[in-house]
């Protein structure tokens, strides 16, 4: 393998190596560089002959990583990131006035898309394009201007500000509270539960909710999805109980699709942040469009 002056690995093996980390996928990873997953495959062999240690573990729900492959990722992930930005910096000054913003499905349908037209009509010099994924590494990718984050508000590398607190009740379809009518609070663990199970640590789920509720249980039964925007709709078709935050169901109570189940509700433990590059300038589009979602917020409230 050839060296430069810092005596790196080939940086084709580096980025072939970042991509399949952040998305635990030779495959993922091939179809983002444009590549087949043989060649990604070819790259993370000669990186790990090159290191003198394996990188990763093949497992049939993805890849794990050695201890020192996490250590490797991230520092490349904010190596990578921060060449990005500097890149994007540079281009600034002749790209039209875009910036990328990023948010989950539920969010974005659910809270941003009723509200979004009325600042694509006041600001149509600037273009907004939406990055819509439930995987918060997606967020990371370089060309993410603004990210609408569930947490706790700090992220490394990242200036967080609230954009807004939120509150969390029990939703089921009408036809499920018809069908348990009768049920407490005490009877939830037992009840067909509908669980998502997100790349995002932060979310919160059940066995939380439950735990600050002080309600006992033990392993809690239904099914699990990937997105809080299916659990919505499986709940919608009386298939069980759901977590509701009310800034993204309310519409749907209001309409009758959901009602609430039980009285148990509560302060959501994280709340919705607007985040950015800490390392990178804003721009005045971004700025722009950063402060009118920080007032709709407002109203909102």
């Amino acid at each position: 393998m050839v060296y430069r002056h810092y005596r790196l690995p080939s940086l084709t093996s580096l980025a072939a190596f970042e991509a399949s980390a952040r998305h635990r996928s030779m495959h993922r990873a091939a179809a983002e560089l444009n590549v087949t997953p043989g060649a990604v495959s070819r790259q993370i062999k000669a990186l790990e002959e090159d290191l003198g240690v394996p990188l990763f573990t093949r497992t049939t729900t993805g890849l794990v990583l050695s201890p020192d492959a996490e250590a490797l990722h991230a520092v490349l992930s904010q190596m990578f990131s921060r060449t990005a930005e500097a890149v994007q910096v540079i281009r600034s000054g002749t790209r039209t006035r875009r910036v990328t913003l990023a948010c989950t499905h539920a969010f974005a349908s659910e809270w941003l898309m009723p509200r979004i037209g009325v600042f694509w009509r006041g600001y149509p010099e600037i273009t907004v394009d939406h990055l819509i994924s439930d995987d918060a590494r997606e967020f990371r990718r370089a060309e993410v201007d603004l990210r609408i984050r569930y947490g706790l508000g700090a992220w490394p590398d990242e200036t967080a500000v609230l954009l807004m607190t939120d509150r969390i009740y029990l939703v089921a379809g009408p036809g499920f509270a018809r069908e348990h009518a009768g049920a407490t609070v005490a009877d939830i663990p037992e009840l067909p539960l509908l669980h998502v199970d997100w790349a995002d640590t932060e979310w919160t789920g059940w066995d939380e909710v439950l735990r600050r509720a002080a309600i006992p249980h033990g392993a809690l039964p239904g099914r699990r999805f990937s997105t809080l925007g299916v659990v919505l709709q499986a709940c919608m078709d009386d298939q069980g109980l759901a977590l509701g935050w009310d800034r993204l169901v309310r519409p749907l109570v209001a309409d009758g699709r959901l009602v609430r189940f039980t009285d148990l509700e509560m302060p959501a433990p994280g709340s919705y942040y607007l985040s950015w590059s800490a390392h990178a300038p804003v721009s005045g589009a971004v700025a722009t469009l950063r402060d009118w979602l920080l007032g709709a917020a407002a109203e909102d409230i």
